[in-house]
């Protein structure tokens, strides 16, 4: 039987509610503000990690999480991104084929859904996600201005996560 709530599902609900801690920290007028929202980026983004690994191996895999997870990734990816469209880290157009890809993978997985049928992520996805996660964090670290080689670090891992979307 399908239990949904079970700690892959939990892990999951963890990883969205660190979504408004990390705007809230992002803009916070604190020393290191970005460094303690690219941590939470960090630890929210392993929850994803962690959630899949525990979900295969104690067989609870749920139809919740199978639906639930990938909404999550993209909703802290989302807001991840726009902040860094708004603090001048990242350009506008990035974000904007980052995300228009994202909902349109997720308006799919609806369709499907409405048809009794569910899309699980694949490979691709996750080492698209590996990337993401990687030039996200490094992006909220580091200064364009100041940090130009970690900041092409960042936008470089970014771009492959676009290249490894299409």
């Amino acid at each position: 039987m399908d239990q949904p709530f079970n700690l892959p599902n939990l892990l999951t609900a963890i990883r969205l509610a660190c979504i408004p801690v990390l705007v809230s920290l992002f803009y916070v007028p604190v020393s290191h503000h970005q460094k303690l929202a690219a941590i939470t980026f960090l630890i929210a983004a392993a929850t994803d990690f962690v959630d899949g690994y525990i979900a295969r191996r104690r067989s609870q895999i749920t139809n919740l999480g199978k639906l639930l997870d990938p909404v999550a990734d993209k909703l802290l990816v989302m807001a991840a991104l726009l902040l860094l469209v708004e603090s001048g880290k990242l350009w506008a157009w990035v974000a904007i084929l980052m995300i228009g890809r994202e909902i349109a993978v997720t308006g799919l997985r609806a369709m499907a859904s409405s048809r009794g049928l569910v899309m699980q992520a694949e490979n691709m996805g996750k080492f698209k996600m590996v990337f993401q996660v990687i030039g996200i964090t490094i992006l909220f670290v580091a200064n364009p201005e100041q940090h130009h080689l970690l900041w092409q670090i960042g936008a470089g891992a970014l771009a492959m996560a676009i290249i490894l979307a299409l």
